[in-house]
């Protein structure tokens, strides 16, 4: 996409707007080998070889992430009130990322974040209606000729809202959990929904963003789209333009934000996936007895407890009556019956069917003179 060289090279950190121009009415900026003399002439990184006092601006390796904003965080890159905003849970990465629209101060979920401004105006274009799916805590027990106003669209006074695709999750005591998918970007405009109706919103969160989620994704974590991700993307609404070369790393980012006054989990919070649900209460259960836990790692059950150190281990080394170490008797086998059979049968073994210590054993024979003497014995 073609820009204004000003904002190219402000955007690259060579300097600011103002002193780019600067840089080009005094001719130190050249693209395609020609002096740049006008401030509007415009040109495309990559494309064009721009160079600013004889070094060449390379572009910027595109990133495109998913954030799960937390509750109290701003969808800004700054903020003047001091307050935390999403930049500062996105670092390290080597590029300036910005948000792709905004969610409210005080509405957590997806975000999608990218330097990569192309991609992010053709998502936010009200032609493009991408959905957003939220799920939202309303007071009061709604039912569903309630929420069918809902889909067919509400008076706003900035105009009547789209239909919205609309159902109800559940009621707890005097509330309404619903989930809803719009296809605006208008400011707070599911609050303002709930308060046209007479359904305050007590809790909003955003789980999907053009179809992507926040699955996987606690508040404050955030990982890179996917090449399926983003090929879906491009085929749906035309970016990105270019995916090779685009920052991917595997795995989930950042750290877990937590609130003052407690964690983001805690009573109030949105309700779970039911598949999350039985998995934490599955965890939080005590093992019945007898019943077989998940083995750890290098094969050890979690019921055997912690592997031993050095020291133990070697106490466990026992020695035989002739100074020998053997190690001592499988668990839950007698210390009478020896060591632990192996794989061959019982005939091909030396020494089968006797104790593990191996030393010499006298035998008795008939003397000429009618007594019995020791004899030096063979080894077993």
């Amino acid at each position: 996409m073609e820009e204004r060289l000003q904002k190219i090279i402000a955007r690259a950190g060579l300097a600011s707007r103002r002193a780019a121009e600067e840089l080009i009415l005094k001719g130190r900026v050249r693209v395609n080998g020609r002096i740049a003399t006008e401030l509007g002439q415009k040109a495309e990184i990559g494309r064009d070889n721009i160079e600013v006092d004889g070094k060449r601006l390379l572009p910027e390796q595109s990133a495109y992430i998913v954030l799960h904003k937390p509750r109290e965080v701003v969808s800004t890159v700054h903020d003047p009130e001091g307050r935390q905003t999403v930049a500062e849970l996105v670092r390290d990465i080597g590029v300036r990322l910005y948000p792709v629209g905004r969610l409210d101060y005080a509405t957590s979920g997806v975000l999608l974040m990218t330097n990569d401004g192309e991609f992010a105006h053709a998502l936010l274009h009200p032609r493009a209606g991408v959905p957003k799916t939220y799920v939202a805590k309303l007071r009061g027990v709604m039912s569903d000729e309630d929420l069918a106003i809902w889909r067919k669209g509400i008076d706003l006074e900035d105009g009547k809202t789209l239909p919205a695709e609309a159902r109800i999750l559940r009621h707890e005591e005097e509330r309404t959990w619903i989930e809803l998918t719009i296809r605006e970007g208008r400011n707070q405009q599911v609050r303002r929904m709930g308060e046209a109706t007479g359904w305050p919103v007590l809790r909003l969160a955003r789980t999907e963003f053009v179809g992507i989620s926040s699955e996987g994704l606690r508040p404050g974590q955030w990982r890179f789209l996917t090449t399926d991700e983003l090929l879906d993307l491009r085929k749906q609404y035309g970016v990105p333009k270019r995916i090779r070369g685009a920052m991917m790393r595997p795995g989930v980012q950042g750290k877990v934000a937590v609130r003052k006054g407690g964690a983001e989990g805690r009573k109030g919070a949105l309700p779970p996936r039911e598949s999350s649900r039985t998995e934490e209460a599955s965890r939080s259960l005590p093992p019945k007895r007898g019943s077989t836990r998940p083995t750890t790692e290098k094969g050890r059950s979690e019921s055997r407890g912690p592997a031993r150190g050095p020291r133990e281990e070697a106490s466990r080394l026992v020695p035989s009556k002739r100074g020998s170490t053997v190690p001592p008797p499988e668990r839950g086998r007698s210390e009478s019956r020896g060591s632990a059979r192996g794989s061959r049968p019982a005939s091909a073994r030396p020494g089968a069917g006797r104790p593990f210590e191996e030393r010499s054993v006298p035998s008795t024979r008939n003397s000429p003179d009618g007594k019995r003497r020791a004899t030096p014995g063979r080894r077993r």
